[in-house]
């Protein structure tokens, strides 16, 4: 009779578990977590044209970037998860395209992204520095939205937990207690852990950003490659699901490579590089008159 009520409570509670698809429209199923991850890109893409704006660029042509930036960078994040789940996919080559059933990883995005940005800022005169640091912080926060997603679809967790651990210690609501309950065990919800992370992230970003002669053109590109790279480090060791290369976690092992990349050009462009401009003091104005000076 225990045995029995113990199960059924079980099945109560993974009936609590929120429906991955939002809604259908002509057939066709849309899912919270597409949902979820439009919602961050939007609201990133808004924020970083307001900051083009504020500092008297052209916000049409960073627009046009982004056009370009955020397909191939869903491209780039899909191919990446594949490729290190290729044991899996080679076995279901019709399921490489189901990126609506999850399976992305924010690596293979943000280095598809950055590299079409890039070779665009270049092709089009643009400051790479200085689009670095509109668009990292608010990359930041898109990746912090998008943690939502896996919530819903119950994946990018971590090991087993006691519910007493998320009530009691974690202090969380009982709609995250009960999401985080999946085949009849808690788990660690490390999709919170990372998006709490990259919203204080965003948070002090945008703090120094703004803060008058603070920090100079690209330092907030590579704050975002220490914060990021090193919350990502801890939190992808307890999670369950994570890519391998050989006994390496490949995100754990990417994220100590762009913290030390991170933290040794900070340092090499403070000494070696003194006469930087400050990022509050750079402006279209500031731009012309440098091409003003380089001309004469």
């Amino acid at each position: 009779m225990m045995a029995s009520l113990v199960t059924n409570l079980q099945s109560g509670l993974n009936l609590l578990a929120i429906d991955p698809v939002a809604f259908s429209f002509l057939g066709i199923e849309i899912r919270w977590y597409g949902i979820i991850i439009a919602l961050g890109m939007f609201l990133a893409v808004e924020l970083i044209l307001k900051e083009i704006e504020r500092k008297g660029f052209d916000s049409d042509q960073v627009m046009d970037m982004i056009m370009w930036a955020i397909p191939i960078g869903f491209i780039g994040a899909r191919l990446y998860y594949v490729i290190f789940e290729w044991d899996y996919y080679r076995e279901n080559l019709a399921e490489i395209i189901a990126i609506w059933q999850g399976g992305i990883a924010i690596y293979g995005g943000v280095i598809a992204g950055a590299l079409t940005a890039i070779i665009y800022a270049k092709r089009h005169g643009m400051k790479v520095s200085f689009l670095a640091d509109v668009i990292m912080p608010y990359l930041l926060l898109a990746q912090g939205i998008g943690r939502w997603g896996n919530f819903v679809n119950q994946e990018a967790h971590g090991g087993p937990v006691s519910e007493g651990f998320l009530q009691e210690t974690l202090h969380l609501p009982d709609f995250i207690v009960d999401q985080m309950f999946i085949n009849g065990q808690y788990y660690h919800p490390t999709f919170l852990y990372e998006s709490v992370w990259n919203i204080l992230g965003v948070g002090l970003l945008l703090f120094l950003r703004h803060r008058d002669k603070t920090l100079k053109l690209g330092e907030t590109g590579l704050l975002y490659l220490i914060w990021y790279g090193t919350g990502r480090f801890f939190i992808e060791g307890l999670r369950t699901d994570s890519l391998y290369l050989g006994p390496f976690r490949v995100s754990q092992a990417l994220s100590l490579v762009l913290v030390v990349i991170g933290l040794a050009l900070f340092i090499y462009r403070r000494t070696k590089q003194p006469d930087l401009t400050y990022y509050s003091d750079y402006n279209y104005l500031t731009k012309r008159r440098a091409q003003v000076k380089g001309e004469q």
